[in-house]
């Protein structure tokens, strides 16, 4: 089968490759990949930024159809649409484990960084990690899952929104839009804030119904405090960029005993910003990991409920063959979501 693999350390060695079809154990099934979304992260392993187990198939965004499944598989049927959860493996026996807080386990081992992942023409998920799909959920938008859970973990899990909360979101990118457009449809008061470089996604987040975004390149941000909050600061601001000038002004503009959620991965640590602003304002800085099993069951429920139609999202899908090119027009910060399609 095919498969997209980081076969060494450093910038690039990132080859399609034939390989072996995985067997399926008993606990697992096999997954035939329809879509398969890129992630900052696998940005970060082409450009040798992110550690991880090597020889290693990328990707961990995805939606298939199951193809095959083990023995003591019962909730999942050969031909089921899922999705899954990225965590394969964890000791589960953790005061983490015990809570259903796999995303924290010291022993954690995820699709796409320590096993392989979906960008292949099979993967191979844990049974009990995979979610079924309303029928009327197209496949592509499906293939948002995960970094809807993503969102729905910094959001509803690691803070409290507030009705009419003044909220801004650094960084323009699938996760800072998708996390937007969930502060949103809890009435926050929100406002996205990416750079000039930024124009199109931002255009594409007015498209998909975040009415407040701002090129902090082209004003000031402290007008925007003036303006949004009458100096006071944002009552939140969640980090999504990665970026460490964003940090910073993450810690400028929240309010006086504020909240700071940090979301998007840092390509290199350690990460300089000024404490004081921390210390001196009493901020809250508090940092999201990924996903748990409670949030991708909140992600399903929340697009029952939302009612949101993501498909605008997903500005490009390319075959799996042409993956350098849709890596080049991920890392270019003109598209949203790019799906990667393995036939």
């Amino acid at each position: 089968m095919k498969s997209l693999r980081k076969l060494a350390s450093g910038v690039g060695n990132v080859e399609l490759c034939d390989i072996n079809k995985p067997s399926v154990k008993k606990d697992e099934v096999l997954i035939k990949v329809l879509f398969s979304g890129i992630c900052g992260s696998d940005i970060h392993a082409l450009k040798g930024e992110y550690n991880k187990k090597i020889p290693l198939t990328l990707g961990h965004e995805f939606i298939g159809i199951v193809s095959e499944k083990g023995d003591k598989v019962t909730q999942l049927d050969i031909g089921d649409r899922v999705v899954s959860e990225t965590t394969y493996e964890v000791c589960e026996k953790c005061p983490y484990c015990l809570k259903e807080e796999y995303n924290l386990c010291s022993h954690r081992k995820g699709l796409g960084t320590q096993v392989d992942g979906s960008f292949a023409t099979y993967v191979l998920a844990k049974a009990d990690r995979c979610h079924h799909l309303p029928a009327e959920l197209p496949s592509e938008v499906a293939a948002l899952m995960e970094p809807l859970a993503c969102c729905i973990h910094a959001v509803m899990e690691k803070t409290i929104v507030q009705p009419n909360e003044k909220i801004a979101v650094f960084g323009p990118g699938p996760i800072g839009v998708l996390l937007a457009l969930v502060l949103q449809s809890l009435n926050a008061n929100v406002t996205l804030i990416g750079i000039t470089k930024d124009a199109l996604r931002l255009a594409k987040a007015r498209e998909l119904g975040i009415t407040k975004t701002f090129d902090s390149q082209k004003t000031s941000l402290e007008n925007l405090v003036e303006q949004e909050t009458d100096s006071l600061g944002f009552d939140q601001v969640f980090e999504c960029s990665g970026s460490f000038q964003a940090l910073q002004q993450s810690l400028e503009i929240v309010k006086k005993k504020g909240t700071v959620i940090q979301e998007g991965l840092f390509a290199k640590n350690p990460v300089p910003f000024d404490m004081s602003l921390l210390l001196n304002k009493e901020i809250q800085l508090i940092g999201s990991r990924t996903q748990k099993p409670s949030s991708w069951r909140k992600a399903l429920e929340w697009l029952a409920t939302a009612k949101i139609d993501l498909s605008p999202m997903i500005t490009r899908t390319l075959p799996l063959d042409q993956w350098e090119e849709a890596f080049e027009l991920a890392m270019n910060g003109k598209e949203l979501k790019i799906l990667l399609k393995p036939e």
